[in-house]
């Protein structure tokens, strides 16, 4: 564990605005259609002018060969700060990190976190195909074709390790499937029972088919800047309390059964002086159960290895004891590629400006949003984390 009590604090910066562009299964749009939809969104619900927003970040995995400047041009936006984050299911995070710092050093007075992905017939084959050439010619001559077996392959090393069963993994399927009924922009609207989880059909043993998520086209945002100019404009938002970002964490373990939030959870929570008892909901990145498990465990809500017993003990639904994706998260919302990075950072927002509808935690003030991405052939190399709170 690591302690940076020296590190100036996020005091000061606000997040506003989370915008979703529509999850849809296909689309003909490519990404720059998304991310457009996005920044007007933006414009739209802020009130502040396009030529105002001098800072952007962007995410995603079908925008090359453009990048976050080419954006700059295609939507018409001047930026005196600009960044780039291909940290797939990390970047919400970590987009978010470093706009902070931005808008505390003056580098940009508000700041647009946007990512966005297309999916049709060929995309999401392109993207495998491109994804890491280091992952691909190591695992493509072994028959290895994509994420559902290095999942497969993750998921199995912790059922050996610490005794998880499928059921445990179901029962967060099953909780996330029953939040994002709740939710109107959610892909899967119908129940989802512990049956049915484990009598649907394998994908890659021992992953099953309510195990994967489903990739689809979409865009998430927000704003950052700082907490007075929010204040003036009259836009709800929250605090940036605590945030951490580490990456190749472990590189000697033989397989992933832990991640970075490990090394740096303890200096998370004195950032933002919490601790996981006071932490009112959790947005875990989730392209498999067994990635929820770890973040249950490696961010401290329970000892590693009793993340089984943690989730048989415990309600994660909206209206539980454990509150976790509450909008459905990327197993029933959908995933739409970078943009599911950032989905628990919209859905955090919501839920700390009473913006959440039905699947609202009654009485949440403080929320933590992890992030997890870039899956090579054998785990994931980046982690991160924030603790966002409820504006005074």
């Amino acid at each position: 564990m690591t302690s940076r009590s020296s590190r100036r604090s996020y005091e000061g910066v606000a997040v506003a605005v989370p915008v979703t562009v529509p999850y849809v299964r296909y689309s003909t749009h490519g990404a720059h259609w998304f991310i457009g939809r996005a920044i007007e969104a933006l414009v739209e619900r802020s009130g502040i002018a396009k030529d105002a927003i001098d800072g952007l970040t962007v995410s995603s995995f079908s925008l090359a060969p453009d990048t976050a400047v080419g954006v700059t041009q295609h939507l018409g936006l001047s930026p005196r700060w600009l960044d780039h984050i291909p940290t797939g299911g990390a970047s919400g995070v970590m987009a978010l990190r470093r706009a902070a710092r931005a808008v505390q050093a003056g580098d940009a007075d508000v700041v647009a976190c946007v990512a966005a992905d297309a999916n049709h017939v060929e995309s999401f084959r392109q993207m495998l195909g491109g994804f890491s050439h280091f992952a691909r010619d190591a695992s493509y001559p072994y028959g290895s074709g994509g994420p559902n077996s290095i999942f497969a392959f993750i998921t199995a090393a912790y059922m050996r390790a610490h005794g998880a069963t499928r059921e445990d993994f179901g029962r967060i399927a099953v909780a996330q499937r029953a939040n994002a009924l709740a939710n109107l922009g959610a892909l899967f609207k119908t129940p989802l029972t512990l049956e049915q989880y484990l009598d649907a059909r394998p994908i890659a043993e021992p992953i099953h088919l309510y195990d994967c998520v489903m990739p689809c086209a979409g865009a998430e945002a927000f704003l950052v800047m700082r907490e007075e100019r929010a204040r003036g404009l009259g836009l709800p938002h929250v605090l940036v309390r605590g945030a951490i970002e580490r990456h190749n964490a472990f590189a000697d373990d033989p397989v992933l059964l832990r991640g970075g939030w490990l090394v740096d959870r303890d200096d998370l929570y004195a950032q933002a002086g919490a601790t996981p008892d006071t932490i009112d909901f959790v947005q875990t990145y989730d392209d498999y159960p067994v990635v929820v498990m770890l973040q249950f465990e490696d961010l401290g809500f329970c000892a590693k290895g009793e993340g089984p017993a943690f989730v048989r003990a415990r309600t994660l639904t909206h209206d539980g004891d454990f509150p976790n994706n509450t909008s459905g998260g990327q197993l029933s919302a959908g995933q739409a590629g970078c943009a599911g990075g950032f989905l628990g950072m919209t859905e955090a927002i919501r839920q700390l400006t009473d913006d959440a509808g039905a699947r609202a935690v009654t009485d949440a003030k403080v929320g933590l949003v992890s992030g997890f991405g870039m899956v090579t052939y054998d785990r994931c190399l980046c982690t991160g984390a924030v603790i966002l709170g409820r504006s005074s």
